[in-house]
């Protein structure tokens, strides 16, 4: 069933940074730590984001 992506719902995925996952360095290859390097970056930059938005609140 190929149903075209722009009809799909996708606000009920779960978000990344509480998703419960184990990451086994010793298994993990140059594009797992690429990418878990990329996603602590990405969380940084929600964080500080997140934060400027609540400091402009008070």
């Amino acid at each position: 069933m190929s149903e075209n992506l722009e009809k799909q719902n996708f606000g009920d995925l779960p978000i990344g940074k509480n998703e419960d996952v184990e990451f086994s360095e010793e298994q993990a290859d140059d594009a797992d730590r690429i990418a878990m390097k990329r996603a602590e970056e990405a969380d940084a930059r929600a964080q500080a984001k997140s934060t400027q938005q609540a400091q402009r609140l008070l």
